[in-house]
């Protein structure tokens, strides 16, 4: 018997009919190294279906209580069927790049069956046409909700799924997980549970609250002083309204050595920050363009793993602190941006603002589930979202080898993560043997011209290459 986590289930409580909080990876793989050169649907489902036992979230449910009384249990499916949980189609005409985003935005946007286990695979034939892509290439979509990984898990869930050879070897070791341990709790016990939190949150609340007071009063006294107050105000831009439900998608692809050789002429900076300039620098030009530009510099929310080990990858659900950081989209020329940056990451990592994680992890723990719920929905609303930040940008480090499923080549990695009212521009970077991609998240009423704005984040790529 497993409860979800405060901040795994915030994920089910911001959940609106607009933004639904699941994440979508989809890789693309190359069949020409597969035996015959061909992958059949059929084998994409047997070999799924040979990993189930790697991770727990391929076969458990989600028991929601009513009126979110208490945070949701984990439970067996007992109809678990795999066939209802991945699909297969072809691209349709002209099979471009642009198509295939469109076809992804329209798939991510649907929402999941939160009555079975929560996650599905798309598997996308049709991909030969589009530059650069192999021969017979296939996309492989894969969506799992928020409330079940965070981006470090998510990465081992891939991993699990994947082979280091053309021969089927697991890319990782693979633990079975014992069958039987999420089992439903009777109705006593789930009453008797959510007395017992609720009675005790309010006690265990307070004494967090005691037992780092210095450290939130320090905070608040940063935070109100008369230099934040000034400084404080995060501007408002076309991404800081009500999201729709029409997603947009589109990518672009740069090579992770020059992604390091602009690190390595700042002295101190980390793949992170070029990252962060990169973003800087093309929404410069994207807001200038449209005469937009604040003078003000940009807020993002950069997730953090907070993860204290590699071996908690391992453990799904969610894990995760945040930094804001101010992208100084002000700043004319690239390297200053990245030295900025640097300097701004620098000062946040030394815990010099903000509160702690472990203390905003301890204060979650203690938030009563029909509390949390309300707060969620009330933030989700959009209300104070836009107070907080512009946007989204996530770093998640992966693999750097060649990867593999039914013997063909994994050769990119993109992927999709949700927005929230008020934060409507979500620009994730996994990377994967040698590359990382640049994806862009937003709808279509703040972002139509979505292409424009990948070109300015590849002009500010080129711009940083030019500069070192």
């Amino acid at each position: 018997m497993q409860q979800l986590s405060a901040q795994d289930a915030q994920f089910l409580y911001i959940e609106t009919g607009n933004n639904l909080t699941h994440v979508m990876g989809v890789n693309i793989y190359d069949p020409a190294s597969a035996r015959g050169g061909k992958v059949r649907f059929k084998d994409i489902i047997g070999h799924v279906e040979s990993r189930l036992d790697s991770s727990p979230v391929f076969r458990r449910r989600l028991l929601r209580l009513p009126y979110d009384f208490d945070y949701p249990y984990w439970v067996e499916d007992e109809y678990f069927d795999i066939e209802h949980h991945m699909f297969h189609g072809r691209l349709p005409e002209p099979g471009d790049w642009r198509q295939f985003c469109i076809h992804l935005s329209r798939h991510f946007s649907r929402p999941m069956d939160m009555n079975r286990p929560l996650w599905d695979m798309y598997v996308i034939e049709g991909l030969g046409r589009i530059p650069g892509m192999p021969k017979g290439a296939y996309a492989i979509a894969t969506r799992v909700h928020h409330a079940a990984i965070d981006g470090t898990s998510a990465m081992h869930f891939f991993s699990a799924l994947s082979d280091k050879d053309r021969k089927g070897t697991p890319a990782i070791e693979l633990k079975s997980v014992p069958r039987g341990l999420a089992t439903a709790p009777t109705p006593v016990t789930v009453v008797n549970r959510a007395l017992v939190s609720n009675l005790q949150s309010p006690v265990k609340l307070v004494s967090t609250l005691l037992r780092f007071s210095p450290v939130i009063w320090g905070t608040l006294r940063r935070s109100f002083g008369s230099d934040a107050a000034r400084n404080a105000r995060v501007p408002q831009t076309r991404f800081n309204r009500p999201v729709s439900p029409h997603k947009v998608f589109d990518a672009t692809v740069f090579p992770l050595a020059e992604l390091k050789a602009i690190k390595a002429k700042v002295d101190g900076a980390t793949i992170n920050d070029v990252v962060l300039a990169v973003c800087a620098g093309g929404l410069r030009r994207y807001l200038a363009h449209h005469g937009e530009l604040p003078p003000a510099p940009l807020v993002a929310i950069a997730p953090v793993n907070a993860r204290s080990s590699g071996r908690q990858a391992e453990i799904p659900g969610n894990n995760l602190s945040a930094m804001s950081v101010d992208l100084p989209t002000y700043a004319e020329q690239p390297l200053d941006r990245l030295r900025i940056v640097r300097d701004t990451t620098s000062q946040t990592k030394a815990a010099k603002a903000g509160i702690s994680a472990r203390l905003m992890t301890d204060l979650s723990k203690h938030v009563p589930a029909a509390t949390l719920a309300g707060v969620a929905r009330l933030v989700a609303g959009g209300r104070f979202t836009s107070r907080f930040c512009n946007l989204f940008i996530s770093n998640v480090p992966g693999p750097q080898q060649p990867l593999y499923m039914n013997g063909a080549r994994l050769v990119h990695t993109y992927g999709m993560a949700p927005l929230a009212d008020g934060m409507g521009l979500f620009i994730a970077t996994p990377s994967y043997n040698g590359e990382m991609t640049f994806n862009i998240i937003s709808d279509r009423e703040m972002l139509p011209d979505i292409e424009f704005f990948r070109e300015c984040l590849e002009q500010a790529f080129a711009e940083l290459v030019a500069a070192t």
